[in-house]
């Protein structure tokens, strides 16, 4: 599996590609922004974009969806719960003063459980509210993109609206802190983590916070 990482927009969003090495097909994580660089990398690479996933519907994570749509004929999928929050996001981002760009609709609505399947590699769909209550994180080939539910020796804020600390907290410790502690985390802000680090560092799993 080979995985590239661009840390785009003014929110510095991690958008991944994660590509089947045997077929070049690849899957799109959070194009947050920067959806021309997004492209230049899948056209020098040669990569074939078979699906687009939205880990949450906030507005620093979704804004270059409507161009590599456009571009790339690209499927996008989401879980159906942060529905509402993509359908305001250019309106959230305008509020900050950054550009607003209207997302695609989903045409594929992704629950706890699903699998994708990317060429020769297949991830599962973990359903984590608590940041948004569609966040979700993707698992397999030994490795979690976890979006904004947790960071390297951080976890995602629960301050805004659909947000909810204990869900968020409950989440973490029940589905993804049991997984193998050399999974190595890709979250959707910073470095990279694994969970055997953060279940020994993180102050908001280990009770000092």
């Amino acid at each position: 599996m080979m995985i590239k990482a661009l840390a785009v927009g003014p929110l510095q969003v991690n958008c991944y590609l994660v590509v089947c090495p045997q077929t070049r097909k690849t899957l799109i994580v959070d194009p947050g922004d920067e959806g021309e660089r997004i492209l230049e990398v899948l056209e020098q690479e040669k990569l074939q974009p078979e699906l687009l996933v939205n880990t949450h519907g906030h507005f620093d994570h979704v804004g270059a969806n409507s161009l590599l749509i456009e571009k790339t004929g690209v499927a996008l999928a989401m879980h159906r719960e942060d529905l509402p929050l993509l359908k305001v996001a250019a309106r959230h981002a305008a509020s900050y003063g950054l550009p607003a760009v209207e997302s695609p609709l989903p045409t594929r609505y992704l629950a706890n459980g699903d699998l994708i399947e990317i060429g020769s590699l297949s991830f599962e769909v973990i359903h984590t509210p608590g940041h948004s209550p569609g966040g979700i994180c993707l698992y397999g080939e030994g490795h979690l993109f976890s979006g904004d539910t947790l960071f390297a020796g951080s976890i995602g804020r629960t301050d805004l609206p659909g947000g909810n600390l204990e869900q968020l907290l409950s989440h973490i410790r029940s589905q993804l802190l049991v997984l193998p502690e050399a999974t190595v985390v890709h979250p959707g802000h910073g470095p990279d983590s694994s969970i055997g680090r953060e279940k020994t560092i993180n102050p908001f799993l280990n009770g000092d916070y």
